[in-house]
């Protein structure tokens, strides 16, 4: 899957799962200061992640997750692992 089409579907699944704004979308955003996800939050996003990309997530690996690009970084790596 192209890194592209990637983003572009995290960003509609925060935007019609999690509701954040399409405004807040940024790849500097941090997921829980600037977007307001919080620990039921990012349960969802295991979830959703999991149905739409086909992977399983575990809370571990995303210690270092900070930004909204950390996220797709990760995502990325997943999805298309080298």
């Amino acid at each position: 899957m192209q890194n592209d089409a990637v983003i572009s579907k995290i960003n509609q699944l925060l935007i019609d799962e999690i509701e954040i704004d399409e405004d807040q979308i940024n790849p500097q955003a941090d997921l829980k200061k600037d977007l307001g996800i919080d620990s039921l939050d990012f349960v969802d996003l295991f979830v959703i992640i999991e149905h739409n990309f086909g992977f399983k997530m575990k809370a571990e690996e995303l210690s270092g997750i900070i930004t909204l690009q950390d996220f797709y970084n990760y995502i990325i790596q997943r999805v298309n692992p080298i």
